[in-house]
């Protein structure tokens, strides 16, 4: 019985190579790398492209549950690149699920690979929001914010924003940004600290590390300076 089972999963996950790279009727190409022969599908469906599949070299496999919107600057993107240093690349894709003034949603998906094929378990990629409640303790007044993380305390004197009493936020807020980049070979995210429904404070930067089978916090960072911020600056696959 396990044996149907798994055989049925993989039924599920994979197609017939022999239409990988062609044309999928009813289904858009959603992002594409010319390099490494990889070509992201979806169904769209008005502002989403949803019902992915994943061309990787030659194999289509099947994710139905994902979705993204179609505008072209919010664009999905793939990397292929060694993220956890054992001298094999990964499958990274990032899907931008929403977006609007202030707001931009992503999330991430990555897999393993062996022998120009794809491990179809996807690997476990640690709630952003999560790592930031876990380890960031903030602190907002009418003139300040104070931000913790670990034994890092930064204070933003919140004064030059000229914030009206009743757009202030009761406390520091964060969700509102999530953006994933692959900088130096590593899996990074940025995820905005919010004072009003229009003031930003600074970035809460997560650099993840492959550990227990899944990829957890490493290093977690507070950043108020564009210029010392790795999201702003040349990214470096």
């Amino acid at each position: 019985m396990k044996i149907y089972i798994s055989l049925l999963i993989s039924l599920i996950f994979v197609i017939n190579p022999s239409i990988a790279g062609a044309k999928i009727e009813g289904y858009e190409v959603v992002s594409h790398n010319d390099k490494e022969n990889i070509t992201l599908y979806g169904k769209k469906m008005d502002d989403l492209y949803r019902g992915f599949k994943v061309d990787f070299k030659g194999q289509i496999y099947t994710r139905p549950f994902w979705n993204s919107v179609t505008s072209p600057t919010y664009a999905s993107q793939i990397f292929y690149i060694d993220i956890n240093k054992d001298k094999k690349e990964e499958l990274i894709i990032t899907l931008t699920t929403g977006y609007g003034t202030g707001l931009l949603w992503e999330e991430v998906h990555v897999f393993d690979t062996l022998d120009n094929r794809l491990n179809v378990n996807e690997v476990i990629v640690d709630n952003p929001l999560a790592i930031v409640y876990k380890n960031v303790k903030t602190k907002l007044s009418n003139e300040e914010a104070e931000i913790r993380v670990g034994n890092k305390e930064y204070k933003v004197d919140i004064t030059p924003f000229e914030i009206k009493a009743e757009n202030l936020f009761d406390d520091v807020g964060f969700g509102s940004i999530i953006d994933y980049e692959i900088i130096n070979n590593n899996l990074m995210v940025k995820v905005s600290g919010q004072i009003s429904p229009a003031s930003y404070i600074g970035d809460v930067i997560v650099t993840y590390e492959y550990r227990d089978k899944m990829y957890q916090s490493k290093t977690i960072d507070f950043i108020t300076d564009i210029d010392k911020n790795p999201f702003y600056g040349p990214v470096k696959h």
